[in-house]
């Protein structure tokens, strides 16, 4: 571990010695139990924090790997006498391998679908419990050997172990974040469509996260079985558990370690408290203080306490902007014009890309129909034609987001048709969006560094690829600015930095110009004949004529779905059926002569 790493993690060390320290003076054991219970739920705020907060996919239904992990602990002592200390590790291992058997299914939904289908898996286990006759299982009282089964005679023992297992949890979930599957999820949960195409295989990292989760979520929950020395089906595999995770995350801030932490710390005391006080006359207060932390997050903070107050004190105090030639301009983007002379292909040079009778339907919608042409090595093509003629739905076949029904996408003489993005990408196809996809919450860096993952095998690697990619478009000076405050021309850059550090041989640039002034599209223009003069092939797809023209090898253009005409542009900027589908007749008066 690094040294800023060690640094990041002294404020939850601090916080765990001092929690300690408050524990050891309390005598009280039912407030010594609810000192327990806070790092409990912390740890298992931060299990569901791993998967849905940094993924973006809701889960309803963590009580099942949290189940899972009691009931091993509960049965494992009563049939086959074992120790909790060998128990917990064991029900880690088992939660973990649910987390992959559930994941794999469940992985193919999507939004609210996930989420609901999530929820039926603890639901259907606590069925399954109370059949089985598990209604309540006590676990055995172990008088000559308490130590060996984690019986303490002193309850702050479980205590300062709780604490040990929450700040262990926080250590590996910081080691997560700051390493390239701490990346790879933040990637997936700002925006999947754009991760898959940088080169992250986002199934098998939902996987690793829901696996990984539920370990944790497994031991803990084992755990907790020791503490309260009794397990029923509900008070394990119930709705309340699952909520209870989820809330303590979502009131302390998902996508971060301290969320869960200050989830826990709030409204753990104050539900038990409450419980205890007013239980017997409010039946079931604990889902009421839940219920009510949940909506006073969505209406005052929706990301949670820990964003809130974050970007509350970036308010008050600003950081400084790294110092710059002109203190009082703002810090913008800088691309050195290039020289736009033509630039021709050789003729009969090698094609990198070919694309054969490819054709795709929605319904009764033929949105590309037989649609058949040839990249060639260091070519930049035009694709051109009016709104709906099929265009995006071309480079989205191309790129694997939709799997044609006929026809073949050849890379290198290579069969790619129907293959997932990110197989794609590795193949050496990047890509940017027509609608800007980037990762608000990460610098212009680390969104470069997402797509630099898939050439690179080490985090120095990736970070030297995407500084090298980073420079390319001239954004090396303002690399620190999070996307989220860039302007478009910024963000078209970035999109662009990030697509060339996965080293492609063939980029497939959506619209790349749209949203930009003229001086603006000038500089992108002149970045992307750069990058063709440095030997990349680019398919293009643009509405603006006048710097296609100046820009483009050869054009195909489409219509409804189909080729209606190809070849350089001088020609096709003539052709009859072209200015009816798409110039316009007044292109004719304004046309290069």
């Amino acid at each position: 571990m690094t040294m800023p790493q060690l640094r990041s993690l002294l404020p939850a060390i601090l916080f765990t010695i001092a929690y300690a320290a408050v524990s050891l003076s309390v005598t009280n054991s039912y407030y010594q139990l609810v000192l327990t219970l806070v790092p409990v739920w912390a740890v298992f705020g931060l299990s569901w924090n791993l998967l849905s907060g940094y993924t973006g996919l809701i889960s309803f239904g963590h009580a099942a790997f949290f189940g899972i992990g009691a009931y091993t602990t509960a049965l494992g002592q009563i049939y086959f006498d074992l120790s909790p200390w060998l128990l917990i590790p064991i029900a880690a291992m088992l939660g973990g391998i649910a987390g992959l058997l559930i994941g794999f299914p469940t992985f193919r939904l999507q939004g609210h679908y996930f989420a609901l289908a999530m929820l039926a898996y603890p639901l259907a286990i606590l069925y399954v419990f109370e059949w089985l006759g598990f209604q309540e299982v006590t676990l055995p009282m172990k008088r000559d050997a308490p130590i060996a089964y984690m019986q303490f005679g002193d309850p702050r023992l479980y205590t300062l172990l709780a604490l040990a297992i929450m700040l262990a949890t926080i250590v590996l979930t910081r080691i997560i974040e700051q390493s390239r599957f701490g990346m790879a999820l933040l990637a997936i949960k700002q925006n999947e469509a754009a991760a898959e195409a940088a080169g992250i295989n986002t199934l098998a990292w939902k996987l690793r996260a829901i696996t990984l989760s539920g370990a944790i979520a497994a031991a803990i929950g084992a755990f907790y079985a020791q503490v309260l020395l009794v397990v029923t089906p509900q008070s394990v595999f119930g709705m309340l558990v699952s909520a209870q995770a989820l809330t303590v995350a979502m009131f302390g801030g998902v996508g971060t370690v301290w969320g869960p932490v200050i989830g826990s710390v709030i409204l753990i005391p104050l539900a038990e408290i409450l419980h205890a006080e007013a239980g017997d006359r409010f039946p079931g207060i604990q889902g009421v203080i839940f219920g009510f932390a949940i909506i006073c997050v969505i209406l005052v903070a929706p990301e949670g306490l820990f964003w809130k107050l974050r970007d509350l004190l970036r308010k008050r105090f600003p950081r400084k902007a790294n110092a710059a030639p002109d203190a009082s301009q703002p810090a913008t983007a800088t691309v050195t014009p290039l020289h736009t002379e033509p630039r021709k292909r050789a003729a009969g040079s090698e094609v990198v890309l070919e694309v054969r009778n490819l054709s795709r339907s929605f319904g009764g919608l033929k949105a590309v129909q037989n649609v058949s042409f040839k990249l060639h090595k260091n070519e930049i093509l035009g694709i051109i034609g009016p709104n709906g003629a099929g265009k995006t739905t071309l480079f989205n076949l191309l790129n694997g987001f939709l799997r044609p029904d006929e026809g073949e996408v050849l890379i290198d003489g290579r069969n790619m048709s129907g293959e997932r993005p990110h197989t794609i990408c590795e193949a050496g196809i990047g890509r940017t969006f027509q609608v800007m996809r980037p990762f608000l919450r990460m610098s212009i860096l680390d969104n470069v560094v997402v797509g630099a993952y898939v050439r690179a095998k080490t985090e120095d690697e990736a970070r030297k690829l995407a500084a090298d990619a980073v420079a390319r478009v001239g954004l090396s000076d303002v690399a620190d600015r999070v996307a989220g405050e860039l302007s478009t021309k910024e963000l078209r850059l970035m999109e662009l930095a990030r697509a060339l550090a996965g080293q492609p041989r063939i980029l497939l640039l959506d619209e790349t110009l749209a949203g930009l002034g003229h001086g603006e599209a000038d500089e992108v223009v002149a970045v992307i004949r750069q990058l063709a003069r440095d030997g990349i092939t680019i398919a293009i797809i643009e509405h603006t004529m006048q710097a296609m023209v100046r820009l483009v090898d050869s054009f195909v253009v489409l219509d409804h779905g189909a080729v209606i005409t190809e070849g350089e542009p001088e020609v096709v900027t003539r052709d009859n059926r072209v200015i009816e589908a798409y110039l316009g007749k007044k292109w004719v008066a304004h046309a290069p002569h």
